[in-house]
């Protein structure tokens, strides 16, 4: 008995992990899946009515701003987090003096919560009391910077956070990618006159591919369920101007009472995440195969 307990334990331990992860991750993602195809409203129902969830959620003009946002949000948060980042990193791998001190300031926004980030924002762009009132205050009276409040840049303004939230991660995973690059080929490029613009452009950016492909995943991930951030500056406003698809299937579960339409919001934004995400899963799988 004993030596079956040794060498099972492993499996022992794991058990109970693996099973309320089946449960409460694919379980319910299962459920919300079925319950999209019903007409649940503030309690479930499990009738089966075909897609009519789906007809009506890309029928909503809510959604489709949400999607529009989605897209905007997800294209301006990644190019410049992933540009902003890259530059960054290039800047502190000169081996300048207090890089130490740098690299904590530019990781410092990723230990804050998207809660605390968007309430700062919210607070540094309200008309009267942020950049604005503080300009005015300082002699620019036509200063103007109202977009936390503007139907059509109040989601620029989301991505301004969102970017100063993410850029240091980026930027400390690019770092990481610098100082793995063979320092031999570098040097072997300097003294073959080699511009230093052009080391970094022909061999240390593409060396680093996939640095680059992981951040692209992380950031994607991170735009898709944007949620509290967005919560805590605008509330998806002003009126549903700023809405993103998860803001969208919580207003339809705990606003308006409509399970089956938040399930199938849910559902679709599942499909996204998927769609992006196993292409690069299949291909790290396949790189990693290769390499044996």
């Amino acid at each position: 008995m004993m030596t079956w307990i040794e060498r099972h334990i492993p499996k022992l331990v794991l058990a109970p992990s693996f099973a309320v992860t089946l449960v409460f991750v694919y379980g319910f993602i299962a459920w919300t899946g079925y319950i999209s195809f019903t007409k649940s409203k503030l309690l479930p129902k499990y009738d089966l009515v075909g897609t009519i969830q789906y007809n009506r959620l890309f029928e909503s003009p809510r959604w489709g701003v949400a999607l529009d946002n989605l897209f905007v949000f997800t294209t301006v948060f990644v190019l410049i987090s992933m540009l902003l980042g890259l530059i960054l990193a290039i800047f502190l791998d000169q081996k300048i003096r207090g890089e130490g001190v740098l690299r904590t300031i530019y990781l410092y926004p990723m230990a804050l919560s998207m809660i605390v980030t968007g309430t700062a924002w919210k607070w540094l762009m309200n008309p009267g009391l942020g950049f604005q009132a503080q300009m005015q205050e300082l002699g620019f009276e036509n200063f103007k910077f109202d977009w936390i409040i503007d139907p059509n840049m109040a989601i620029y303004a989301i991505v301004i956070a969102a970017i100063w939230q993410a850029s240091g991660f980026v930027m400390a995973l690019f770092l990481a990618g610098l100082r793995s690059i063979n320092q031999e080929i570098i040097q072997a490029a300097q003294i073959d006159g080699v511009p230093t613009y052009r080391i970094y452009a022909s061999v240390i950016i593409p060396a680093m591919s996939s640095i680059f492909l992981s951040s692209f995943i992380v950031l994607i991930h991170l735009a898709i369920k944007s949620f509290d951030l967005v919560i805590s500056m605008t509330g998806g406003g002003p009126g549903y101007a700023t809405d993103m698809p998860a803001t969208y299937m919580y207003a339809m579960a705990f606003s308006r009472g409509s399970l089956g339409q938040a399930a199938a919001s849910a559902s679709i934004m599942m499909m996204i995440v998927f769609a992006i995400v196993v292409p690069y899963l299949y291909s790290e799988l396949r790189s990693t195969r290769d390499q044996f």
